[in-house]
Order: structure tokens, then sequence, then C-alpha cells
């Protein structure tokens, strides 16, 4: 079967053609975009080679196209592109909204609050890699947007990760781990995180996808500025 490679397309199916949008002109970032998502895959495709490895989460080959390329499918390649595509598009599309940007005064405070909580849960569950890894890495990325990179950018995206992982990353990864089909394309051990689960989504997928499209931004962001 075709799931996951269907699921990748549906993804970026309409970001891709609405790319081309006279008013957005999506297009015209794509020299900092395409970076942005291949840097960012590089890092995030070696974290999955381990875990797979490590067997904290798997592949159901009757989803599959069969295709694999270090232990991981094709459609999991595809994932780190076609997934990121579509939550940068998202993004920039806020730059065009009237108040798209209205999180920007709060960016801060729930920024703060956002990392010491992941930090609090990721160090309290060092044992399972899944939770303790995705947790801790996330807090760490925040706190160097409040320390380092001192970022003007996390109100929108805020707003934008709050838009994605309300509908579309449910559908998206409610497939992919059962929510609609009579298995799962990706299964968990349960031993490797907290076991709670927004209808059939481990709830470390949320940070797992934040952290994934913050560092899409993040360097997106940063690219843009060098062309300014």
């Amino acid at each position: 079967m075709l799931t996951y490679l269907l699921v990748n397309l549906c993804a970026i199916s309409i970001p891709l053609g609405y790319s081309f949008h006279r008013r957005l002109g999506f297009y015209r970032t794509w020299f900092a975009l395409w970076p942005a998502i291949l840097v960012t895959a590089a890092v995030f495709i070696a974290w999955d080679v381990f875990f797979t490895h490590r067997g904290v989460w798997g592949f159901n080959p009757e989803y599959l196209t069969g295709v694999y390329l270090l232990n991981l499918p094709l459609e999991e390649w595809l994932f780190f592109i076609c997934i990121p595509y579509a939550c940068v598009f998202t993004y920039a599309a806020l730059k065009e909204m009237p108040r798209g940007d209205f999180l920007e005064p709060y960016a801060r405070p729930i920024t703060q609050a956002l990392a010491a909580a992941l930090l609090l849960v990721g160090m309290a569950n060092l044992d399972r890699l899944y939770t303790g890894v995705t947790f801790i890495a996330a807090a760490i990325f925040l706190l160097l947007h409040l320390t380092v990179f001192k970022s003007s950018y996390l109100g929108r995206f805020y707003l934008a990760y709050g838009i994605i992982f309300a509908f579309p990353f449910l559908i998206v990864n409610g497939i992919l781990t059962g929510s609609f089909i009579p298995g799962e394309v990706v299964w968990y051990d349960n031993a490797e995180n907290l076991g709670f689960r927004v209808f059939t989504i481990p709830v470390e997928d949320f940070i797992y996808g934040l952290l994934l499209f913050l560092m899409n931004v993040t360097i997106y962001e940063k690219l843009l500025s060098r062309r300014m």
C-alpha cells in the first residue's frame, strides 16, 4: 500500500501549488527554505536512524512502498521534506495576514514557561528515550532563542504551530499512528515514551513536531535576513 507516500504528497500538494500565488510569492523565498529543510532533515534523519535501530519506533511495511535507505523507508525521508514545507508555508502566509504576529508580546513568557516545563519533564524521564531526548532538546532550542538568537518571530511561530497542530497535524499523524486506518504506519515502544496519547498520537510527537518546525523556521529566517 502507498498510505505513507500519499500522506506526504497530500500534505505538500496545496502549499506547493499556492507557493506561486501572486500575493504570497512563497517560491521567492525558496533560496532560504530549501537549505533550511535539508539541514534540519539531516539532523532529524540521523536521530531517526538511531531511534529506529534502538526500537524506539518502527514502520509497518504494509503501508510502505518497500524502498529503504539507512533502514528508513523512503516515505520517512520524504516526511522531512513535505511536512516542513507545508509548515513553513503556513508560517510565511501569516506574514501577509493582519495581526499575524499578535502573540509577539507574549512570546517571551510563553517560551520561558514552555522551556521550563519541557526541561522538567525531560529530566524526570531520562529512562524514556523518546520523552527525555525530545523534551530536553526542544527546551534547549527554545532557550537558545531567548538567550542567543533573541528572535523576534516567535509570536508568529507559536500562532502557526497552533494552527497546524490543532487540525492538519491531527489528521496526518492520526493516519500515521492508526486513527483512521486498520493498523498503524508508525509504531512506538511505549516503554520509551510517557504512554499518553491524543487519540492515537503520542504526546511526544507534538514536541518533536515543534522542534522540527522551529528548527526549519530558525534557519529559514536567518537566511532570509541575509538578503535584506
